[in-house]
């Protein structure tokens, strides 16, 4: 990652697109576990997993990778919600990468690409002697991904390896960064490769040879035009707009009670002045971000109504059901009561 992307992430905070979180529900739903209470408890609205092109704090999506590991009991958890990715699950990469010539080609788009699935991190690939290493590099300081979605993300890469070259490629080594977990016999299962943990970074190695093998669903033109839509989608979010960004923050952010400019400002790598200047820029004030996300996240719930008016108000960071109550009958004129009981 180049230093101005480096610079712009930051500034922006890591977030990851909400198609990748969507990976976590469709694995808890075929484990029979409700991802409804986890969605809430990690504070994401499930309204927004249904946008292909939302993206989500990674504060609040590490949270919800570990819930689930919880509530489902398994430590390898990421390891089986690589299963539930789909062709969609990462915007016209997926097809970009499916459609590459070779596996160089469509680890360099993987590597080129990346930050449009996730800014947390940056996905590295380099030739050494007589291995290729594709390395995803991702900091060791708050925030950062979650165990559970890097073990996700590394084990997707090597089932598409294996893919693409038809089941005849498989890596040599995996390292990840992670502690060793207690059902390590897994992840030897699903790499089909020693594993080492406790590494300086998460890696996974292949013969040298395999780099360039041609490809049986190698289609250039296809490739082509979903990098086209890759770097029209990459432009409209370089230039996403303050008031994007600080709700993205509120977003994972509100169950943790009142939020305050000045934490916003900090997460989004500014000073509460230049936050507070570049929101004005654009006609609007934290104030007004902060209940335009609070009003919409509270009619989605009611809406939903699996939620009850005691959880809506801890979910958006009221303190009590009475604040919560004034609040919605001011962007509503109804009360949360009332608003849940119409047809």
């Amino acid at each position: 990652m180049g230093e101005t992307e480096g610079v712009q992430d930051q500034r922006r905070g890591p977030s990851v697109l909400s198609s990748w979180t969507r990976t976590i529900v469709r694995a808890l739903e075929a484990r029979q576990v409700d991802p409804a209470p986890l969605l809430a408890e990690a504070g994401l609205d499930r309204a927004l997993l249904s946008d292909p092109n939302a993206r989500l704090p990674i504060t609040a999506t590490g949270s919800l990778w570990g819930l689930a590991a919880e509530a489902t009991g398994d430590p390898a958890f990421g390891l089986y919600a690589s299963r539930f990715v789909e062709q969609t699950t990462f915007h016209a990469l997926g097809y970009a990468v499916m459609a590459s010539g070779s596996l160089r080609e469509a680890f360099e788009r993987f590597a080129r690409y990346g930050r449009l699935v996730s800014d947390a991190g940056a996905s590295i690939l380099e030739v050494a002697g007589d291995r290729w290493l594709y390395r995803l590099d991702v900091s060791r300081d708050p925030p950062r991904p979650a165990d559970e979605s890097i073990d996700a993300m590394m084990a997707l890469i090597a089932r598409t390896c294996r893919l693409l070259s038809g089941g005849v490629v498989l890596p040599l080594e995996v390292q990840l960064a992670r502690r060793k977990p207690s059902v390590s016999g897994a992840y030897t299962r699903v790499f089909r490769a020693p594993v080492a943990f406790g590494a300086a970074t998460n890696s996974l190695a292949y013969p040298a040879g395999s780099l360039d093998t041609r490809l049986p669903s190698a289609n250039p033109e296809l490739a082509r035009h979903n990098e086209e839509v890759i770097e029209r989608h990459l432009a409209r979010l370089e230039q996403e707009s303050m008031a994007t960004r600080t709700r993205a923050w509120l977003v994972g952010r509100l169950a943790s009670g009142e939020p305050r400019p000045a934490d916003a400002a900090r997460a989004l790598g500014l000073s509460l002045r230049s936050l507070q200047r570049r929101l004005a820029d654009e006609d609007t004030s934290f104030k007004q971000v902060l209940a335009d996300t609070r009003s919409g996240l509270a009619r989605a719930y009611l809406r939903d109504g699996r939620t009850t008016v005691g959880e809506v108000t801890f979910l958006l960071g009221f303190a009590d059901t009475s604040s919560f109550a004034r609040a919605f009958r001011r962007w509503t004129g109804s009360s949360p009561g009332e608003y849940q009981r119409a047809p």
